[in-house]
């Protein structure tokens, strides 16, 4: 099968090494950083050979093939070295993908909502009694899957930075949720190149397939208008009526697709929200492409519970909810977790700044937020940002200091929402960290 280098050696990377090696490929691993000892254990049981804290250019350079960690930026010397030499890099997607065309893949990307509509749609296979796995962005990598334990349906949630190193990665189903700026960074700073990065989810789709997108988002209506897409598309709405996909309708829940429809009271979905109503649309609209009876849906969306790190309820303290959002890496994500709220809010937000542009809160946090609590290592862009509009800003640098701030701060029936806007490197290793300090923060109160 050749020699396949893998640069990166955290979960993604690590489930295409073991894949790698399933297939028969002559598999390297290599990190420039440290290795998680998990991680180190799993690739020595294996008899991967691997490297960390430096890579050997002699051998990255004599690969036939390059699997790349969605983490590393083309920017890198690295990448810089490799892209020179014209050398062939995919995906762990990619190469998952390559060992599991044959099955029925569910692929969704989006600026937000992403992993709960996969946990969602995943919940829906599964209630259906159909042998499907939840992979991807959201947790097991999908090549660790295809290795370890193939499935029948793979619900696969999957980032821009995923999307830009497939070639011939073509899902049945690609859902399409919303395009917002994020990540710009990555992307020069320019939206066009971002939004032709989420709509490489559909770049190999023949007309046997189906595109879910949201007709109401203005950056995927625009796009759709210039480019075609070759699969069968299927929207979702709000804002009108629709003859096919999903809608709402006085206070119903519509899904027209084959010829069953799905209807149900938008009071029954167990997601509240005006962004879950988009996000069980797209779930229940890729159960009905494949076949799903119109029953098993509608339980389905009216029994989910929900992600842990996601508007994830942790207790009432003393008359005041304390709810985890840990995952709002995002200014987009904290404008859905605010627009939700009907009490006042006490807003513990900061991290790592990714060039956000606060001002699409700025009247949400007028109208709800009551006091903002920062927690990050350089809180200016917040203060710069928001300072106008909220008298009552505190700075804090660690998670048991913001919890106590925000208590403080809050009265009875309020709310303490952790919603940070911002990756969390600077503090925590990760946003499930930041999340799980939190709870046990709130917990000790």
């Amino acid at each position: 099968m050749g020699k396949l280098v893998i640069l990166g050696a955290g979960e993604s990377g690590i489930g295409a090494a073991l894949l790698g090696k399933k297939e028969g490929y002559d598999v390297f691993v290599s990190d420039g950083g440290q290795i998680k000892d998990i991680y180190k254990q799993e690739l020595a049981v294996n008899h991967i050979p691997f490297e960390e804290g430096h890579h050997s250019w002699d051998i990255i350079l004599g690969a036939d093939e390059i699997v790349k960690s969605p983490g590393i930026p083309e920017k890198s010397e690295l990448m810089k070295k490799v892209r020179e030499r014209g050398m062939s890099v995919i995906s762990e997607i990619e190469l998952a993908w390559r060992f599991s065309k044959d099955k029925k893949i569910i692929a969704i990307t989006g600026s937000n909502g992403k992993s709960t509509t996969t946990a969602l749609t995943y919940h829906i296979f599964k209630t259906a009694g159909l042998d499907a796995a939840l992979v991807g962005n959201i947790g097991i990598s999908y090549a660790r899957q295809v290795a370890i334990q193939p499935a029948e349906y793979y619900i696969v949630e999957i980032s821009s930075f995923q999307l830009d190193d497939i070639r011939d990665f073509k899902p049945d189903v690609a859902i399409l949720l919303n395009i917002t700026p994020d990540h710009l960074d990555r992307y020069d700073y320019k939206m066009e190149n971002y939004v032709a990065s989420k709509f490489r989810i559909a770049m190999n789709q023949t007309k046997e397939d189906y595109f879910i997108y949201c007709k109401d988002d203005p950056e995927i209506r625009n796009y759709l208008e210039k480019k075609p897409i070759y699969s069968e598309p299927i929207p979702f709405s709000i804002m009108e009526h629709l003859n096919e996909g999903g809608f709402i309708e006085n206070g119903q829940v519509n899904i027209q697709v084959k010829d069953e429809p799905v209807i149900m009271s938008m009071y029954d979905l167990a997601l509240k929200g005006k962004h879950n109503m988009y996000n069980s649309m797209a779930a229940g609209i890729a159960g009905r492409t494949m076949d799903i009876r119109k029953e098993k849906i509608r339980d389905s969306l009216s029994t989910f519970n929900g992600l842990e790190h996601r508007m994830e309820y942790v207790a009432t303290v003393r008359g005041v909810d304390f709810i985890n959002d840990s995952k709002a890496t995002n200014v987009n994500s904290v404008w859905f977790a605010l627009e939700s709220m009907e009490r006042p809010v006490v807003l513990i937000m900061g991290g790592v700044d990714k060039g956000n542009d606060y001002s699409a809160i700025r009247e949400l946090v007028r109208e709800k937020v009551k006091a903002i609590i920062c927690l990050g290592v350089d809180n200016r862009p917040i203060h710069e940002a928001l300072s106008k509009d909220m008298e009552v800003m505190v700075n804090t640098d660690n998670m048991k200091d913001a919890v106590a701030a925000a208590f403080q701060m809050a009265g009875k029936g309020d709310v303490v929402l952790l919603s940070p806007a911002c990756a969390s490197f600077d503090l925590f290793r990760n946003y499930e960290e930041r999340g799980r300090m939190f709870k046990e923060a709130v917990r000790e109160l």
